[in-house]
């Protein structure tokens, strides 16, 4: 057992015994109890010493452990709480703990689409009640990127079930392509979050590749209880460990990549690479340096890319680098014309 629960295990005993004001405790019968309540938790003997027993005591007076707790001697030799009502088990809170907890909560509460967070909602809002208790307005500094009005959240729990269960779903589904909805059976291996955009993997057949789907794109789920379930050994971390982002093409290769990335964006892609895979290959002139990915390329990489315009230059694949020559092309023409 470790220190630290040793010593928290003492600190309720002796708790617990100057709690109890109708006996008379000295140092040696703390000492006692502490030794007992340590032989119940561990099964073998282990007796506290007196001058651990008297640190522990002054630990607890102190402010260190955030207890202060009113522990007084009396007749030279007993020990007692001097508020009769005090007890460590329910100190006030610290700032600290309020803006700790507060952040927690806050936290906590944006996973509120899933059933789940029905098992912990209750507690939720007691430690809401305590922190607005203890410190009114307390303003979150901690702030999760949401979109509350992104569609389709509301069928994150339903699939979630669905997931766990191994049950099939029937979708009704419109792509951005379709111009009509299409209904299918699905079977869900697991939910992936994006860009601050949920998306739904799985087959649509056993045989058929793994896909993802939007759920913004879902208009309708229904369950199929007749239609057996596609088992599947899937590993997410397998699938998406050469890609950036939720689309994967089964089949294809990983392509050595190499960019140049400007000097003014060069730290930022330093502290927050685009994929595992990212090595520097050379540091030049000015501050700008070149990286190395081995990845698939897709169109959230492609997009990533774009999105950093004159910041980043394709020195390899040529494909690639041709690809996104072309874009930058006709985004400049857009901008060759008056505004319309």
């Amino acid at each position: 057992m470790s220190q630290n629960k040793n010593a928290l295990i003492r600190y309720k005993t002796i708790d617990k015994c100057l709690q109890n004001q109708y006996r008379k405790w000295t140092l040696e019968d703390l000492m006692e109890a502490c030794s007992e309540a340590l032989f119940e938790y561990e099964g073998k003997e282990n007796s506290v010493s007196k001058r651990t027993t008297q640190l522990d005591i002054q630990l607890m007076r102190s402010e260190k452990l955030g207890y202060n707790a009113p522990i007084v001697v009396y007749e030279k030799k007993y020990y007692k709480y001097e508020d009769e009502e005090y007890t460590i088990t329910d100190i006030p809170l610290t700032e600290t703990d309020i803006n700790v907890l507060t952040e927690t909560v806050s936290m906590l509460k944006q996973f509120k689409d899933f059933s789940l967070f029905n098992d912990v909602s209750d507690i939720l809002q007691r430690l809401e009640d305590k922190i607005y208790a203890e410190k009114s307005h307390t303003q979150p500094v901690i702030y999760l990127d949401k979109n509350e009005n992104l569609k389709g959240l509301h069928f994150l729990d339903i699939l979630y079930q669905a997931i766990i269960k191994k049950v099939v779903v029937v979708l009704t589904y419109k792509s951005f392509k379709s111009r009509e909805p299409q209904q299918f059976i699905f079977h869900p291996f697991i939910l992936k979050e994006f860009n601050n955009r949920w998306f739904l993997v799985g087959k649509k057949k056993a045989a058929l590749p793994i896909v993802n789907l939007a759920l913004d794109r879902i208009e309708a789920v229904d369950f199929d209880f007749n239609h057996p379930y596609a088992e599947e050994n899937f590993n997410a971390e397998d699938f998406y460990k050469d890609v950036i982002g939720v689309s994967v093409s089964e089949g294809q290769r990983v392509r050595n990549i190499r960019l140049w990335i400007d000097t003014h964006n060069a730290p930022y892609v330093i502290t927050k690479p685009f994929h595992h895979s990212q090595k520097i290959e050379e540091h030049r002139e000015g501050g700008s340096i070149v990286i190395s990915l081995k990845l698939n390329i897709n169109y959230e990489f492609e997009r990533l890319i774009m999105g950093f315009a004159e910041g980043i230059e394709v020195l390899a694949p040529e494909s690639l680098r041709q690809r996104i020559s072309e874009k930058h092309k006709k985004a400049l023409k857009k901008y060759d014309q008056p505004v319309k």
